[in-house]
């Protein structure tokens, strides 16, 4: 049984290192229910895997209180497959 879950791509303005990218994945961890959360300074995103959507305007206030800007974002079905997904019901 596949697991469907959504991806949410946030396009951020501001971080400049990895110190930085441990802050937002902290922001995002603490606030939402994810599977999995990966920032990069270098490509100026965070991207989030959850079960559910992430609230966008919330997000956006919170990230701008934390020094940064969600300058825009996309949010796609996201499907995990794989052996541990294999066989369940």
């Amino acid at each position: 049984m596949e697991i469907i879950m959504v991806k949410t791509t946030l396009k951020i303005d501001g971080m400049m290192c990895g110190m930085c990218e441990s802050h937002m994945n902290d922001l995002i961890r603490s606030n939402f229910k994810v599977k999995k959360v990966n920032s990069s300074a270098k490509d100026g995103e965070c991207v989030i895997i959850s079960e559910e959507e992430i609230d966008i305007p919330w997000a956006k206030k919170e990230i701008k209180g934390i020094g940064y800007e969600l300058v825009s974002y996309t949010t796609e079905p996201y499907e995990k497959k794989g052996l541990f997904g294999w066989g369940r019901k």
